[in-house]
């Protein structure tokens, strides 16, 4: 994991937010900022998708787990192999995403610049770029990657809070030390 964030720091633009000035509070001191907002653009992402599916769908199960009700299927939405699918092309999604800094604290964040439903969007403030896309893109397939499992264990099951349990807890990504808030990317 050390090795994937230093290649992220190397591929990134200095933000001034990596360091030794974040060892204290951070387990890896070479974190961008956008290393945490692509886990929560990530896991937004995928949540999104999965809500999609129709919750009566239903994939059989490879193995002979029998369910309470004597069924071998689960639904297919929170499935391993749909959510590996997910895995495999959601940072593709990263596209879609621009940075807002916001003019009083000056704090990057990363928003969607095209909505899902294509409903108009506030995009005052907003910097489209495809450099900025293409790092969060990056950020998000190592992290996607290197926490694979994780991801798969967490979006599995409905959990509660899973940015702030993944992307924070789990992983140690830092954003805790960069105060970012947990409803914001």
């Amino acid at each position: 994991m050390a090795a994937v964030l230093r290649g992220l720091h190397r591929a990134l633009p200095d933000t001034g937010l990596t360091g030794p000035g974040l060892s204290c509070c951070c387990r890896f001191w070479a974190v961008d900022v956008r290393v945490p907002a692509a886990c929560r653009a990530l896991v937004d992402e995928l949540e999104w998708e999965i809500a999609q599916v129709d919750p009566r769908k239903t994939i059989q199960m490879g193995s002979f787990r029998i369910n309470p009700d004597g069924s071998q299927s689960v639904p297919y939405a929170r499935s391993e192999a749909h959510l590996t699918e997910l895995l495999e092309r959601v940072c593709e999604k990263m596209k879609e995403y621009g940075e807002k800094v916001d003019p009083s604290t000056h704090r990057k964040s990363y928003v969607r610049v095209i909505s899902h439903d294509g409903t108009k969007m506030d995009l005052s403030g907003v910097k489209i770029d495809g450099d900025v896309a293409s790092s969060l893109k990056f950020a998000c397939e190592s992290i996607a990657e290197e926490y694979e499992d994780e991801l798969i264990e967490f979006l599995s099951h409905e959990a509660d809070n899973v940015k702030d349990r993944l992307c924070s807890k789990r992983t140690d990504l830092c954003d805790h030390a960069l105060h970012i808030p947990h409803d914001e990317l």
